[in-house]
């Protein structure tokens, strides 16, 4: 019995650091989008989003 609560203690544990990992990943290929995009198309994309969050709180 007691080597069940082990397992279960394992798999909780393995469960936790896969989801870390994969929370790592997209944390670096969000930086990635941003650090390999064009000057000028972040520029473009970080004014639409701007002006996109105007609207909505004007709205």
């Amino acid at each position: 019995m007691r080597i069940w609560k082990w397992v279960g203690l394992a798999g909780i544990v393995g469960a936790a650091a896969l989801g870390v990992a994969a929370g790592a990943a997209t944390v670096k290929r969000k930086r990635r989008e941003f650090i390999d995009a064009n000057p000028d198309e972040l520029r473009d994309r970080l004014h639409a989003r701007l002006a996109e969050a105007q609207s909505r709180r004007a709205s």
